[in-house]
């Protein structure tokens, strides 16, 4: 099942396979840490010689999502069932999941978390299908907050129009509107961030294509790799978790070039970014390309 896949009334959470919220028998009341500004470490360094500080990098910590005062209903004599389903949805666990939420006729949202605390007070309404007041506590590791529709964007090496034929057959002449061809690639691409967060984009370098590259053209930071990859050859270049990998399996993190600049410090800007694909000198293959996928990313 897809992120936010059950999502589709203001109100809903989805969590994995589990949802919360209008018709559903889990309810809630309030969500913090949703809409909050994520902690952060500052890098500032305290000036020796005057008031203040250098100021430094901002570097945001994880974000806390808890969503409070949960209120499950069910018919009188289900209310365990209930809870034991809620109970094997948010167990704990070692990987992070798609947590969503869409809180009015905006966009859902999403990030990946783990369910760290459940709360399921007991009193004497259990039996009859009513419990108040419980909590669910969330942690993301990565404290931005994410489109659910995930983007894609495929350009080619470049190459040139095959131009105007200037030597038609005998008796054809040249006939207007003049026929240049169709164009050529001209190896760029430009994406969008539709968010206020730097996005980690991920790169799928296919071949045949001898030292890969993609380029910001804004600002001049390049990912490039020494390597030759054959038609069948994908090497995938995850930006957020900063490896490089061909075929799915193989690291080739050691193929970077001198300058190219680590992988987690490329993002994409909120805005549009014009990319730039290239090879080394004589590798031109038509087949060679760069696809690059993102989500639009939000504090």
């Amino acid at each position: 099942m897809a992120a936010g896949d059950l999502v589709s009334l203001p109100g809903h959470i989805q969590y994995g396979d589990l949802l919360l919220g209008p018709g559903t028998p889990v309810r809630w009341k309030s969500v913090t840490g949703w809409e909050d500004t994520p902690g952060n470490d500052s890098g500032a360094v305290a000036r020796a010689d005057g008031h203040g500080a250098y100021p430094g990098r901002l570097l945001a910590q994880t974000r806390t999502i808890t969503v409070n005062d949960v209120v499950i209903r069910t018919e009188p004599g289900a209310m365990s069932a209930a809870v034991r389903t809620l109970s094997a949805s948010t167990a704990l666990r070692e990987d992070e999941i798609p947590l969503v939420i869409k809180l009015d006729d905006a966009p859902a949202l999403m990030c990946w978390a783990r369910c760290l605390r459940r709360s399921v007070p007991v009193t004497t309404g259990y039996r009859i299908g009513v419990a108040e007041g419980g909590a669910l506590l969330f942690e993301a590791t990565d404290p931005r907050r994410y489109s659910l529709v995930e983007q894609r964007v495929e350009a080619r090496l470049p190459r040139p129009e095959p131009g105007l034929d200037w030597h038609p057959a005998p008796g054809e002449g040249l006939v207007w509107p003049l026929d240049f061809g169709a164009p050529g690639s001209t190896g760029g691409m430009a994406v969008t961030n539709e968010g206020d967060a730097p996005a980690a984009p991920v790169v799928e370098f296919r071949g045949p294509v001898d030292r890969p590259s993609l380029t910001n053209v804004s600002n001049g930071d390049v990912i490039e790799y020494d390597i030759v990859l054959d038609a069948a050859d994908v090497l995938l270049v995850d930006t957020a978790a900063g490896t490089v990998t061909l075929n799915g399996t193989a690291s080739r993190l050691d193929t970077a070039t001198s300058r190219s600049i680590p992988e987690q410090a490329f993002v994409l800007t909120p805005g549009t970014t014009p990319l730039a694909v290239r090879a080394a000198p004589g590798s031109s293959d038509p087949r060679a390309s760069a696809v690059l996928r993102y989500r639009s990313a939000y504090w």
